[in-house]
């Protein structure tokens, strides 16, 4: 299929710009089937802001959170077996975590029975330790 050049208005700013015959034709190559509605300025700047989370994933609407991986709720876990049978995979809960809030847990440590707080429910199936025990088996690994 041959293409040729379009001139395109930006749905942001309302200038036009050009839809390059190459660019169509990596649109087809790539599966897309709408035309940009943006201009390369405002395709960069909704970028940069972090706006049109191209992945669905984003941090407000649970998927991947800030962490990276798979959340606490679901996906894997370290309760055995591979796969947690608490949840979908996904974090619901990414927009809690945008505040810098985070629900903690109490349990007792395991080493000095002294209180942890934890950002985790503790199951019961694996030793929880405080703060200062848990550096400290670190240092010694």
């Amino acid at each position: 299929m041959s293409y040729a050049d379009k001139t395109l208005t930006c749905r942001d700013c309302g200038a036009q710009f050009v839809f390059t015959a190459g660019e169509q034709e990596f649109y087809a190559q790539k599966g897309f089937t709408n035309e940009p509605s943006r201009c390369p300025n405002c395709r960069q700047a909704r970028k940069s802001a972090g706006g049109g989370n191209r992945s669905g994933y984003s941090d407000r609407s649970g998927g991947y959170g800030d962490r990276g991986g798979y959340s606490d709720r679901g996906g894997y876990s370290d309760r055995g077996g591979g796969y947690s049978d608490r949840g979908g995979g996904y974090s619901d809960r990414g927009a809690g975590r945008a505040s810098g809030t985070r629900e903690m847990y109490t349990a007792i440590c395991a080493n000095c029975g002294r209180e942890a707080k934890v950002p985790f429910v503790p199951s019961g199936r694996k030793p929880v330790l405080c703060d200062d025990c848990f550096q400290e088996q670190r240092r010694n690994r």
